[in-house]
């Protein structure tokens, strides 16, 4: 099996060299053909009309999408584009999914497509509102740690690996030998951008499969209020830098009642598609530790309006050439939540296996115990057990939308809180979303009666 599994991916691989070679003299033949070899390859992962709508979109040069793409052929490095259509196209989305699926049904529990670690607890930042802060500084995995859930993950069918903090760049080194180790993985790293440098993007091209998400709050006086002076140019130059060395990058940002506007207007999105964003990661503020201030989550009207902003971003009529998602409303493509090892787990710097990242409640630990016994701990079959945990995916989480389950659950399972500082309460994390889900509930239920109410996609 993985003589034809390397076999596959190397036709694969020559065919996308084929294809960048010889881009920019028939691209449009070139890419057709491309998508008839994807489909051979892939077959049923994606429906016959998805091939057949991507087909159509590239023989209209005015389509924005196809638009979209031509910029990205045009300004990326051509090894990051093979690296990543390779390892996130051929490796994740098709043959990892299928295996994770496969070892679902042997194994009994949910496997990720996803696993988000955390190499450090260390980071040059001190944001308002960052969960992550919460942990302290002085945890760290080690790379042989990494090493082994990245080697273990694969044998599960797990080839999609993320990072978040503490700043991941504190560790870049050993990020960029895993990279090289894992040569047939994507990687993917939430940073704040400050400690990017020429030598690190170098070595990003190198190894061609690392993109970045860089954290972004809106304009100087929105970013800066957050992540401290001069912050926000940094990140300008550090997304120029990227650019300059034909990164795959994006941003991630954390709307909240005060940034809501900013961090989707025109003006806001014009300029980090300018700067050479391809993505962006829009995540609702989550009341997540002791100190976390309620005052900053949206209320049920900005969060409407960003169901309905977020979709006319993406909009092929009128939208933005940049891919927005948005974490919390998009859970309707997801069949609702998709933490506790159904398509993510988190992983912190002590080696605690949480559900998610804003869930910080667990009773197994990656450096006692094997992967597969991490993701078998009782609080990852709760959620395998109760997902999802409202038909209405506009209402996915069993923490902000549905806080009586995430409660039941901790309680029901002896997971206990996994932040080594200031340990909280499931009451009292809880106790910050109960407003706040019931004031949603009517504004959820309405939207989702008038836009998709029981055809939402439930499985990928």
């Amino acid at each position: 099996m993985e003589l034809l599994h390397a076999s596959v991916r190397k036709a694969y691989e020559i065919a996308i060299d084929g294809t960048l070679k010889f881009i920019n003299k028939d691209r449009e033949k070139n890419l057709l053909k491309l998508v008839d070899i994807s489909e051979k390859f892939m077959g049923n992962t994606f429906k016959k009309s998805t091939y057949e709508e991507t087909r159509r979109m590239i023989q209209n040069p005015d389509e924005k999408w196809m638009q979209y793409l031509n910029r990205a052929l045009d300004e990326l490095n051509p090894h990051v584009i093979k690296m990543n259509a390779l390892n996130l196209g051929f490796e994740a989305a098709f043959r990892g999914y299928k295996k994770t699926k496969e070892m679902e049904k042997i194994h009994q529990c949910n496997i990720p497509w996803i696993i988000l670690m955390d190499p450090t607890s260390a980071c040059n930042l001190h944001c308002t509102g960052c969960w992550a802060a919460e942990y302290g500084h002085k945890m760290n995995l080690t790379f042989e740690e990494m090493d082994s859930i990245i080697t273990q993950g694969k044998e599960l069918g797990i080839y999609f690996y993320m990072y978040t903090g503490g700043e991941p760049m504190v560790r870049k080194k050993d990020l960029i030998r895993l990279c090289e180790k894992h040569q047939d993985c994507a990687f993917h790293a939430f940073t704040n951008g400050t400690l990017i440098d020429d030598e690190m993007c170098k070595e990003m091209v190198r190894v061609g499969n690392m993109t970045l998400s860089i954290s972004l709050e809106g304009f100087e006086e929105e970013n800066d209020g957050r992540r401290g002076e001069g912050i926000y140019k940094k990140v300008l130059d550090t997304m120029d830098l990227l650019k300059q060395y034909g990164l795959l990058f994006g941003t991630s940002i954390c709307y909240t009642s005060k940034n809501i506007d900013v961090v989707t207007s025109d003006k806001f999105l014009d300029m980090i598609i300018e700067k050479g964003c391809r993505f962006t990661w829009y995540f609702h503020y989550m009341p997540v530790g002791n100190e976390a201030s309620v005052e900053l989550m949206p209320t049920k009207e900005q969060r409407e309006y960003m169901y309905h902003r977020v979709r006319e971003i993406r909009a092929k009529e009128g939208g933005k050439q940049i891919f927005a998602m948005d974490f919390q409303n998009d859970g309707e493509f997801v069949g609702g939540c998709i933490a506790g090892g159904k398509r993510y787990c988190h992983i912190n710097p002590n080696g605690d296996v949480e559900p998610c990242v804003f869930v910080h409640y667990s009773s197994a630990n990656i450096k006692e115990k094997s992967l597969l016994e991490c993701l078998k701990q009782p609080i990852f079959l709760a959620y395998r057990e109760g997902q999802p945990f409202n038909q209405n995916h506009l209402r996915p989480c069993p923490m902000l939308e549905n806080p009586q389950y995430l409660q039941k659950m901790v309680h029901e399972t002896g997971a206990k809180s996994t932040d080594m500082q200031s340990p909280e309460d499931v009451e009292h994390l809880c106790g910050k979303c109960t407003v706040y889900a019931e004031e949603w509930k009517k504004t959820a239920d309405d939207l989702w009666e008038k836009s998709c109410h029981g055809s939402c996609r439930e499985e990928k």
